[in-house]
């Protein structure tokens, strides 16, 4: 008898690998598409929020709120899928040890209703009397205006006071936030107006490795980025952790006009490459700002082309334009940089058996094509479903899309059918999942996508 059961076994076998192999060449689409993590940011506003006027723009103080008439897109900027935030010192800790988490956890709300998640920089202090160091620690330090501190500093780091407060506010939210489902990343900021960093490397060791260690030590789940300000400090930050780097002044193209120096040609060429971030794209974000904004560039003549090009070649995904509007002759070439941004993923090819057993395994490979600038920084898991009028089982696979770098990706895998699944015809789908939610979240550069986010692939046949 265990022989007739192992002869009709294996009989099984042999039929099911006869079964007809499908084969699925997707369309390619040319859409823009918002994507997690990827595109332009608002800046202090939300999508649905007004624009700026002119090249002006606001930072730093808490968000004010607008009325929302339910749209979320505005006339002059792409839809975003990112809210950036930056906020000083003072606003976030207006008493020591007292800190104003109700207005973080409203702006990570509200850019949730807003189809957002939320980038956040602290910064230190601004230039001005209103934007300096929290008045509490003001009155702890005292004045400092004669003590030969650089032009962008307020206040001496080097103080211990400075590293106790500071240091002890980014691990209190790290304790808060950290891996926040609504919070993309983080920005390392330590010293320097607006929190930029300027004069880092004046630090001493000690100084500059506790607050760099805060974040690094703080923030394990969500992506940070920091600006590239000297080689030991960007390496010591990228010997321990995966951290991406930001610019704040990206299209600074002064020299054109003139001018002896600017960011384009005398600054982010170098320091990247003498800081040694050249490669950190591969494991964290790259995130650009606009230096002034874009009407400033087309104003005084400068290349958009160029610009977008430099930062394509350094694997850009996203931009701040701080909510102010795109130029109107400029949307062509602004259109054509949202799709190579970070990352766009063709699905080439699929392969599939025209049918599969309760209980059995569903063989698949797949070909992919990242046609952006660099891979996701997030996991969205990729997932099979198989839907008929009886059943609908979603299938995750084991592919690590943070891997998906630019170019060709083979991912070839199989997934199990449960025992339970009536047999019958079903559709069979791909998409990648949201990983709290389940559901679809990032959109493919193909055609077929349904309302809930799922792409078609064809049918299967699940044989009793």
């Amino acid at each position: 008898m265990g022989m007739r059961v192992l002869h009709v076994l294996l009989l099984s076998a042999v039929c099911l690998a006869a079964q007809e192999t499908k084969i699925v060449r997707p369309k390619e689409i040319d859409d823009v598409l918002v994507n997690p993590g990827v595109g332009f940011t608002t800046l202090n506003r939300f999508n649905g929020d007004p624009l700026n006027e002119g090249t002006k723009w606001t930072e730093g103080y808490p968000i004010q709120d607008y009325p929302f008439s339910g749209a979320l897109e505005v006339k002059g900027q792409p839809l975003t899928s990112i809210a950036y935030l930056r906020i000083y010192w003072r606003f976030i800790e207006p008493e020591m040890g007292k800190y104003n988490w109700p207005m973080l956890d409203k702006v990570l709300r509200t850019a949730r209703d807003r189809e957002q998640t939320l980038m956040l920089r602290i910064a230190p202090y601004g230039t001005n009397a209103d934007n300096d160091v929290p008045d509490w620690y003001r009155q702890l330090v005292g004045d400092e205006s004669g003590k030969g501190l650089p032009a962008k500093w307020r206040t001496d780091p080097e103080n211990p006071l400075y590293a106790k407060h500071f240091t002890s506010l980014v691990r209190e939210l790290g304790k808060r936030y950290d891996g926040h489902p609504d919070l993309e990343q983080v920005d390392v900021s330590i010293v320097g107006a607006w929190g930029e960093g300027e004069y880092t490397a004046r630090l001493t060791e000690p100084i500059m490795r506790a607050l760099v260690d805060s974040y690094l030590e703080s923030f394990r789940r969500t992506p940070l980025v920091m600006q590239p300000t000297d080689r030991r400090t960007n390496s010591y930050a990228l010997s321990k952790r995966n951290v991406g780097w930001r610019a704040d002044c990206l299209g600074d193209m002064r020299c054109v006009s003139g001018a002896n120096w600017c960011h384009m040609f005398d600054a982010y060429p170098q320091a990247i490459v003498n800081f040694g971030v050249q490669d950190a794209w591969k494991k964290g974000p790259v995130t650009l700002e606009a230096c002034w904004v874009m009407q400033h560039w087309k104003n005084l003549g400068w290349d958009v082309d160029y610009i977008i090009e430099q930062s394509l070649k350094w694997h850009i995904s996203s931009f701040n334009n701080k909510s102010s509007a795109v130029p109107e002759e400029w949307w062509p070439q602004v259109n054509r940089w949202l799709k190579k941004m970070g990352y766009r993923f063709v699905l080439r090819k699929f392969t599939y058996p025209s049918a599969v057993r309760p209980h059995g395994k569903l063989a698949f490979t797949s070909w992919w094509e990242n046609k952006g600038v660099a891979p996701c920084y997030r996991q969205y898991p990729l997932a099979l479903r198989l839907k008929s009028a009886a059943r609908t089982e979603v299938l995750l696979t084991g592919a690590d899309t943070r891997s998906w770098l630019p170019g060709d990706i083979i991912y070839d895998d199989v997934v199990s059918l449960p025992a339970d699944m009536p047999a019958g015809d079903y559709e069979i789908a791909i998409a990648l999942l949201d990983p709290d939610t389940r559901k679809p979240r990032v959109k493919l550069a193909i055609a077929g996508m349904d309302a809930g986010g799922w792409y078609s692939l064809g049918r299967i046949t699940v044989k009793p």
